[in-house]
């Protein structure tokens, strides 16, 4: 859990970081790119290409197509239609689609799982609702996109890696060379050369996103959801949009309804007991 924890400290700043210094003014794009392929050189020293089996190698390649790649070409065009808070409030989907496709997968229905996600999303739900702005569908949609690709990426690579006795530092850069051959192919077909990064700061926020958000975190968060349940990954999720909002608000001077953005936060907490009680009761 202090993976997660963790993890969620270190992205609580990206959300911001995006929105106010890159999201229209940087081609995201561009940004999905550089941003992958700066984590990818981190962890191409470790990999042991000659020891990863051929299936395994594959597999990672598609995980991180799908969690990191295509999820990013939906996160940081989500930026060009909705604020910071309202991309955050959106995300409260996600643990449902990690319980539900868990429960998919194992072709049963897991209501212990399913009823821990529902109390974060209402959690999530309380702390920021007000009238949304015209772009909100397509934001909404794009978000969704995201999440979706998230969570399938979180529930696989678990799965995948609970079955093979394997040093994660080892093999994650497939992971990542899977998700830069997306990036690749969508900065080519669709990039724009006429917006890149023209400061030193968004510069430097390229580089501190992809070296260490991506890079680092995308690793601890991955190695985190091995290491716990289906339910704790699902709340752990949702933990982020306090931590976002918060972060946001503090350094940015964002408008939040403290109240509300106390009460969710104690309601997504709350799930995390409620988890773990459970827990202990089917053990």
């Amino acid at each position: 859990m202090q993976y997660l924890f963790a993890v969620t400290l270190l992205w609580a700043f990206s959300f911001s970081l995006i929105g106010v210094y890159l999201a229209g003014q940087v081609d995201a794009w561009f940004s999905v790119l550089i941003r992958i392929a700066l984590a990818t050189l981190i962890f191409l020293p470790f990999l042991k290409h000659k020891q990863t089996p051929k299936p395994l190698a594959l597999k990672l390649m598609l995980i991180g197509a799908i969690q990191l790649g295509v999820m990013y070409s939906f996160y940081y065009h989500s930026f060009l239609f909705l604020t910071v808070p309202e991309v955050l409030l959106f995300t409260v989907m996600t643990p449902l689609y990690i319980t539900l496709l868990n429960d998919v997968l194992n072709r049963r229905f897991n209501p212990r799982f399913f009823i821990v996600a529902l109390i974060a999303v209402i959690g999530a739900i309380t702390i920021r609702y007000e009238n949304l702005n015209s772009d909100f569908i397509i934001g909404l949609l794009i978000v969704q996109g995201a999440n979706i690709s998230f969570a399938v990426g979180q529930v696989t690579y678990k799965r995948l890696m609970n079955n093979n006795q394997l040093d994660d530092k080892a093999v994650f850069g497939w992971f990542f060379i899977g998700a830069l051959i997306i990036a690749t192919i969508c900065y080519a077909l669709f990039g724009n050369s006429n917006k890149l990064p023209t400061t030193f700061t968004q510069w430097g926020i390229l580089i501190y996103l992809g070296l260490v958000a991506s890079g680092l975190g995308y690793f601890m968060w991955n190695k985190g959801a091995t290491l716990v349940n289906v339910g704790a990954l699902a709340v752990m999720n949702n933990l982020l949009i306090p931590a976002g909002i918060i972060i946001n608000v503090l350094i940015w001077n964002r408008d939040a309804d403290i109240v509300r953005l106390s009460i969710g936060a104690a309601i997504m907490l709350g799930a995390l007991l409620v988890n773990q009680m459970l827990n202990k009761k089917v053990n």
